[in-house]
């Protein structure tokens, strides 16, 4: 108790001090850091905020799976690496990732590395660019046995060998080989096991961490990336990170969305900072819709689940994906299997009282292999649903899972811009995971290439520094250009907002718009009204209300400047795929069925015209953050691959399962 009293005379005073200022206007004072120390002690200004300036050779923004891989990599090549981060680096979403990691390793079967690449583009609907996804996989197995190497605990087989899963969209043989086991798993807890793994091994390199500060803005000097600015949630305080090579991994915008899997930290931070600077986003109308989200609770049910033998059943009680997917059936691509529930419940054939979901059966399968293979689904389904899966099915609904489109980079990890007519690099700026467009998912992301996306693209970026940079280069100044002065602005206006309405108001708002306008079927005249609707959001922020003036753990202050982000996805989002007049991957129109190609690969080639008015090409939008206008341009797909002797380029063609 007498303990409790002594730090609380300590730590009173102190945090009085730090109370914001009733006077304004603006006023900063800056004060110089070591990058050798971990802290030091802010300087207060009278009637302001206080900045505080780093320098370091490389900034990671985000300590998920795969900035925290980037950080590893490039702390362990001698740079002095600063990790930003909004919450503790386990509790990133990367530990929510349940299913595995996809690796040609051929412990259950022959495997190839390019196998595993055919599945992919044909998963991407042939928006993949190829280059990418040769690289990833056939990175893929060594990236797996380095993360093995470092303590990853991966399931086993009876002889001792990593354990590979049977999971969607995955053959051998181009296709015609059957089903491939290629998802090395950690029980269904694939992501958690990653997650500290990665986490252990930046701490063991010396990796700086600073802990719930949350990222503002890009620093841009010209068309260069120079560093990041960040608020520090604990005291107010405002961090400027400069730096040579700024790394983006922030995770996936799912929150624009009501239901979604998404945890309330996804809210796409990196492609708005990337929009306020004036870049262009790729690929944002494709959001993927994950078969099995609980029904009413949205949580995740691993595909994992399928690959261990479960099965979809409809009201009938019959496997309705045989209807669909004659081959692959369950195991189909997840835009595939989520169209198929849907048309199911529209038809009908739901389950329950309002037949508005389906039931996905495991408890045909062994009690023992449910306990071994899949524990954690077990304990979700039984607190989410109160389903026993050993005795019965889990209600199970479509739920927004992941966002294909994101921050346009190369294989090696750097942010590219098209620019008459060719890809640009952006100089200082890589980004990696689901923030990022390599492109490898393409329209369709399959499952278990996530984890694999984040390994190898975290690696990419570490492995591209260092082979361009040295530790301890000349760092760039800062000049007024650069200074983050805007983005102090910005926080100090929302702090001071009072308007009529409520954050989370304005934000149910947003993201029920996105799910009644951007859902797994499309129409020209519900995304047509959904941009007017999601404009009108937009417009709305100019009249929020932030109820806490404070500084220190300001939630709503945080809040709204995640709704700021969450409005640019959203806005992007819905722009680009009313645009695109056709269907592909995720992107399903009712209105425009069939994919638009260049040509009609249904047909011989020979004699046919290119098609100037096809789809076949990345869509890029920026937002005004101002004014809230979009434009969105275009830039070809990849199909060349980086060896096309190893693998050569996989022209398109109907994709069926």
């Amino acid at each position: 108790m007498s303990r409790l009293f002594s730090l609380r005379s300590l730590l009173l005073p102190k945090l009085r001090a730090l109370q914001c200022p009733s006077s304004r206007p603006l006023t900063l004072s800056v004060e110089s850091r070591s990058s050798s120390k971990q802290h030091s002690q802010p300087k207060q200004a009278a009637g302001g905020y206080t900045i505080v300036d780093h320098v370091y050779d490389a900034v990671v923004v985000g300590a998920g799976g795969s900035g925290l891989r980037a950080a590893y990599g490039l702390s362990h090549a001698g740079f002095k690496t600063a990790v930003i981060t909004k919450l503790f680096p386990t509790r990133s979403h990367t530990i929510a990732a349940q299913g595995g990691i996809n690796a040609a390793l051929g412990n259950m079967e022959e495997d190839q590395w390019q196998w595993h690449a055919y599945d992919t583009v044909k998963g991407s609907d042939w928006l993949g660019d190829q280059d990418a996804i040769a690289y990833m996989c056939e990175e893929a197995p060594q990236a797996v046995i380095e993360l093995e190497n470092i303590g990853m605990p991966f399931s086993r087989t009876k002889d001792g060998k990593i354990y590979q899963r049977a999971f969607g969209g995955q053959s051998l043989k181009f296709g015609k080989g059957g089903q491939a086991h290629r998802c090395c798993a950690v029980a269904d807890r694939t992501g958690h096991s990653l997650l500290h793994t990665l986490y252990g091994q930046s701490l063991r390199h010396d990796t700086d961490f600073f802990v719930e500060y949350f990222a503002l803005d890009f620093l841009m000097k010209g068309d260069r990336c120079v560093g990041v600015i960040a608020l520090n949630l604990e005291d107010g305080t405002i961090h400027r990170f400069r730096s040579n090579n700024t790394v983006v991994a922030t995770g996936g915008y799912g929150r624009t969305y009501f239901s979604c899997t998404s945890a309330h930290t996804c809210t796409g931070d990196g492609t708005a900072m990337l929009s306020r600077a004036g870049l262009s986003n790729q690929d944002l109308e494709f959001v993927q819709f994950h078969p099995t989200g609980i029904y009413g609770a949205g949580c995740l049910i691993t595909e994992g689940c399928r690959g261990e033998g479960g099965f979809l059943i409809n009201a009938n009680g019959e496997r309705f994906m045989e209807r669909y997917a004659p081959n692959a059936k369950d195991l189909a691509s997840r835009d595939v299997v989520s169209r198929a529930i849907t048309i199911e419940i529209r038809e009908g054939r739901g389950c329950g009282p309002e037949k508005d979901h389906v039931f996905l059966q495991l408890h045909h399968l062994p009690a023992e292999q449910l306990h071994k293979r899949l524990p954690g689904i077990s304990e979700t389904a039984r607190v989410f649903a109160g389903v026993d899966v050993t005795k019965d099915p889990i209600p199970v609904l479509p739920t927004v899972h992941y966002n294909m489109g994101g921050v346009p980079t190369n294989y090696r990890g750097q942010v590219v811009q098209h620019r008459n007519g060719r890809d640009v690099i952006v100089p200082g700026l890589y980004a990696c995971g689901e923030g990022a467009s390599a492109s490898v998912h393409g329209a369709n992301r399959l499952g278990a290439n996530s984890l694999l996306d984040i390994v190898v693209f975290g690696r990419a970026c570490a492995l591209t520094i260092a082979d361009l940079h040295k530790p301890g280069e000349k760092f760039p100044d800062l000049d007024q250009s650069c200074s983050g002065d805007a983005s102090v602005a910005n926080v100090d206006t929302l702090r001071h907002a009072n308007g009529s309405t409520p954050t989370a108001v304005l934000r149910t708002q947003m993201q029920k718009t996105m799910q009644a306008h951007a859902a797994v079927f499309r129409d020209g005249p519900t995304l047509q009204q959904g941009v007017k609707l999601i404009d009108d959001c937009f417009r709305a922020q100019k009249d929020l209300k932030v109820h806490d003036r404070g500084l220190i753990w300001n939630s709503d202050l945080v809040e709204t400047l995640e709704l700021q982000n969450l409005m640019l996805n959203a806005v992007q989002t819905l722009y680009s795929a009313e645009a695109r007049k056709e269907s592909r991957g995720a992107h399903a129109r009712e209105d425009f069925k069939d994919r638009v190609d260049e040509y009609d690969y249904s047909k011989p080639l020979q004699g046919q015209a290119m098609r100037k008015d096809h789809w076949r090409k990345h869509t890029l939008s920026i937002t005004d953050q101002y004014t809230g206008k979009t434009t969105l341009t275009y830039r070809p797909v990849i199909d060349r691959t980086l060896d096309k002797d190893k693998f050569d380029t996989l022209p398109p063609m109907l994709r069926k399962y």
